[in-house]
């Protein structure tokens, strides 16, 4: 079982359809809520026969009916997809609630549930030194999305809105944030929402490339991290003890990520701190079965490599090391 949705992006999604009146936007909220569940799932081992009810409150009086129908449409929409790829879920509807003394504007998320084989979950208990990490990258265009994908995914989206969008925001949409925040942090930056739709990107999922990893590789798969909260350091979470995780290869940070720290003024620390910054998936396995892990993403247009390495250490470790800067984070 697992809970989460698509976080504040839902405000951003809100500014961008005040400001365009484009309800088709929603429908990328709606596959936020949802990958941020499947994608963790993935990381267990899991992809097929899933089940999932949403969650969304919302406030009525600024929330039409029309949002629902595209994010309720828009999920199952999804799901079509994902069943052309093999992977069955199953939507049993939900709640969807007016609260709007609770909640601003929206809220989207979600729970899912399965039935899974002991034998066949992943738990990271494997994760050795001597593996391999394999990235696969978030950006780009997979052969089953339509369209260019930043990479942003559903995470850091808060300070994000506040750095790259301009005041304007906080004096026509007070609505949109917490009015206890002080001034000098609120929409603080030069953007109108129109000109950095990327933020608005809708998550990608992995799991029609993880499905074929796993039914050919099952085996010597021996952890997978899904680094969404935490970015790149969501693997202190999960790795065993005394291991260190260099990874020294990473992809090259897509637009989006150098777009939000030119406007926050963020140091390279805390982005990989709070950014998937290109790499959402990792698949730690030995050098062998790399390369089908590679090329098996590479035959959904996915960009992949291998990240970086596990070894030998007294204490959890991870080590990033980015055009001659090394980053060293610890549980």
């Amino acid at each position: 079982m697992h809970a989460d949705g698509a976080g504040t992006k839902s405000i951003l999604a809100y500014l961008y359809w005040k400001e365009t009146g484009d309800t088709s936007v929603w429908n990328g909220i709606a596959q936020d809520a949802v990958v941020m569940n499947l994608d963790d799932l993935l990381c267990v081992g899991i992809y097929n026969n899933i089940v999932f009810n949403s969650t969304i409150d919302r406030n009525k009086n600024l929330i039409t009916a029309t949002v629902l129908e595209h994010i309720i449409n828009g999920t199952q929409k999804f799901f079509d997809l994902m069943k052309s790829h093999g992977i069955n879920i199953h939507y049993l509807g939900g709640e969807t609630a007016d609260v709007g003394d609770v909640v601003r504007t929206i809220a989207v998320n979600g729970t899912m549930m399965v039935r899974w084989p002991r034998k066949k979950v992943i738990s990271n208990e494997k994760i050795q030194a001597g593996d391999v990490i394999v990235g696969l990258a978030s950006f780009g265009q997979a052969t089953y999305e339509t369209e260019y994908n930043s990479g942003i995914g559903s995470n850091g989206l808060t300070s994000a809105r506040h750095d790259m969008l301009d005041k304007s925001y906080a004096a026509n949409y007070k609505e949109s944030y917490d009015t206890s925040l002080a001034d000098e942090v609120v929409y603080i930056g030069k953007n109108r929402i129109s000109n950095v739709k990327g933020i608005l990107s809708p998550t990608r999922t992995f799991a029609p490339v993880v499905k074929k990893i796993l039914e050919n590789h099952f085996d010597h798969i021996h952890g997978m991290i899904h680094c969404s909260g935490g970015g790149q350091t969501k693997c202190l979470k999960y790795i065993p003890e005394n291991v260190r995780v260099v990874k020294d290869h990473l992809f090259k940070p897509p637009a989006i990520f150098k777009e939000i720290q030119d406007a926050s003024g963020a140091d390279n620390r805390e982005m990989y701190q709070v950014f998937n910054m290109g790499c959402r998936l990792e698949v730690y396995t030995d050098m062998t079965t790399a390369q089908s892990v590679i090329d098996t993403a590479v035959s959904f247009h996915i960009d992949a490599q291998i990240i970086g390495r596990v070894e030998t250490n007294e204490q959890k470790e991870l080590v990033i090391r980015n055009a001659g800067e090394e980053m060293r984070f610890y549980p």
